[in-house]
């Protein structure tokens, strides 16, 4: 994306990040919620975090992994997480992940992408690079707003400090199908999934999947 013509979703994220981590927002907290109850191993694990944001799981990541590559393509965000998470095994890349990711084949033990997918149109080259990346064995977990979510009209959205404005940031609905179907594409071996609810009877908020490369 040429510096002309700025990504609207990158926009929307620096704009964002001055206020990500202190307002309310049931879906970034929930979502680190369901990351920490994974019952996957961390430890001595290489792990590739896609759209890291603020750091919110980057330092929880950080606190388990051998190491850590954070990518996302918000400088604001990237900011606010380097300063977050200074450790040393710790690097944050600023990049599109619709590109091909900075990482060489086969380097990682972990994939974790939590609350990106829905800003990308596109889900099978993220599977594909998921696969590619990850060493023979390795899991990939993504935690996205849900279809059901999305197709009530959810989005991720915030609203701007000085302003009032509230500001709709560019998403796609997947349905879970969507998932599905470029996982398997990729090579992946699904091995769990999960809806999860602010309370019992409630529509989903997220939806997760664990894959595995065989």
């Amino acid at each position: 994306m040429s510096p002309e013509a700025p990504d609207a979703v990158a926009v929307a994220y620096d704009a964002w990040s001055e206020v990500y981590d202190s307002a309310a927002n049931r879906t970034r907290d929930l979502d680190a919620e369901v990351l920490r109850r994974q019952t996957f191993t961390l430890a001595g694990c290489d792990v590739l975090e896609l759209g890291c944001g603020t750091g919110k799981n980057s330092e929880w990541l950080a606190a388990r992994a051998a190491s850590v590559l954070a990518l996302d393509f918000s400088a604001g965000m990237l900011a606010r997480a380097r300063e977050r998470v200074p450790a040393a095994h710790v690097r944050f890349v600023e990049h599109d992940l619709r590109a091909r990711w900075p990482a060489a084949d086969a380097a990682f033990d972990r994939v974790i992408a939590d609350l990106v997918l829905e800003h990308v149109e596109h889900l099978p080259p993220i599977f594909a690079e998921a696969a590619r990346v990850l060493r023979p064995g390795g899991l990939a977990f993504f935690c996205e707003l849900h279809p059901f979510r999305q197709l009530a009209g959810g989005q991720a959205h915030f609203v701007r400090p000085r302003t009032d404005e509230v500001v709709h940031v560019p998403a796609h609905v997947h349905d879970v199908s969507d998932y599905l179907a470029a996982g398997c594409a990729a090579g992946l071996r699904l091995v769990g999934a999960g809806d999860w609810r602010d309370a019992p009877g409630a529509v989903p908020r997220l939806f997760s999947t664990l894959w595995r490369r065989d």
